[in-house]
């Protein structure tokens, strides 16, 4: 096998993301991940814990640099009136210099919290938004 270049390591400044469609600029970090659910199952003389898969949980953060009211503007209203909107997201990750690039669709987005305001002197704002999700499909993958 031959020897890994350290320059083949994908690099996150190259990370985007869209939502609903709008490429959001000011992404600061972003994650979405699957934790798979078990249950436990015990064999007949087996001494071992063995596990069944029984679901999913898809969860992540989006982290933007405060320049917009990002979560205000996407959620308030409908927080507000009760109808949440339809979210969906789209992460890609494209360094140059790497084998490839990633990108992943997520639907059924559901944002926990959003900040109405938050600040302090003499700091960069942010600002962090937690989500769930009940679907993904992985668009482009890098493999070996």
């Amino acid at each position: 096998m031959e020897k890994v270049k350290s320059t083949r390591q994908i690099n996150g400044t190259f990370g985007s993301v869209w939502v609903n469609n709008e490429k959001w600029l000011d992404v600061e970090s972003f994650e979405a991940k699957v934790t798979i659910d078990y249950e436990d199952v015990n064999m007949a003389e087996d001494l071992a814990t063995h596990k069944k898969m029984t679901g999913w949980t898809g969860e992540g953060t989006l982290t933007v640099k405060k320049v917009y009211s990002r979560g205000a503007s996407l959620l308030a209203d409908g927080v507000k009136k009760g109808q949440l909107p339809e979210i969906n997201l789209v992460g890609k990750l494209a360094d140059p210099d790497a084998f490839g690039a990633e990108r992943v669709a997520i639907n059924e987005v559901t944002f926990n919290e959003f900040m109405l305001m938050q600040f302090e002197q003499k700091t960069l704002a942010t600002e962090e938004l937690p989500f769930n999700f009940a679907d993904y499909d992985p668009i482009d993958l890098i493999s070996a």
